[in-house]
């Protein structure tokens, strides 16, 4: 089975692509949902957490994202010990999602993920898919989606690897700067190249 790798910068849209994808038949393993899999209550990510991170698990018993988000974005060895926690467990799992994808004969799957590029995961992946989009659209799309403040949502655009380092590694690029007629179009060109 090929896998390809589709990435883009926070607000770029990689998840409006892969929904897009996963509706034509592509197989989708989303890096995001299965973080969030590993740390769900009762696991031994979330325990570690815990123990490493006081005060980021709610009453409920589940993780307040945005508490660990506010301690890890700031501090680079925070950020690594969150990473030594979750990263090789989201591995394991997608590895053995994409195996189970092989053993049902799909020729071709998708991995989304934010940090490809950063991993230096593009070089294990049959092709790379960045997805692009002005960073005022970025902009105004966590502004809208996320409810940021506005200076909490180019702090984190300005945080993660320009575009054009990721574009560098690009096998086919997404431009998602326009009406969604336009993406819908781009995904299937994407979709000849993918079959």
């Amino acid at each position: 089975m090929r896998v390809w790798g589709l990435t883009g910068n926070i607000g770029a849209g990689k998840s409006t692509v892969a929904r897009m994808l996963s509706a034509r038949g592509i197989p989708v393993v989303d890096a995001d949902l299965i973080a969030r899999e590993v740390v769900r209550p009762g696991t031994p990510a979330h325990r570690e957490i815990a123990e490493r991170f006081p005060g980021v698990v709610g009453p409920d018993g589940a993780l307040d994202r945005k508490a660990l988000a506010d301690r890890v974005f700031h501090d680079d060895r925070e950020r690594e010990a969150l990473n030594h926690i979750t990263h090789p467990r989201i591995a394991e799992e997608v590895s053995a999602r994409m195996g189970a994808l092989a053993g049902a004969g799909h020729p071709v799957a998708v991995y989304e993920a934010a940090l490809i590029v950063e991993n230096g995961l593009h070089r294990g992946l049959d092709g790379l898919i960045v997805v692009t989009a002005p960073e005022e659209q970025q902009l105004a799309r966590l502004l809208q989606r996320d409810g940021m403040a506005e200076a909490e949502a180019r702090a984190r655009i300005a945080a993660q690897l320009p575009a054009e380092d990721k574009l560098r590694h690009a096998t086919f690029v997404i431009d998602n700067g326009g009406p969604e007629s336009d993406l819908a179009a781009q995904v299937d060109r994407l979709l000849e190249r993918l079959r």
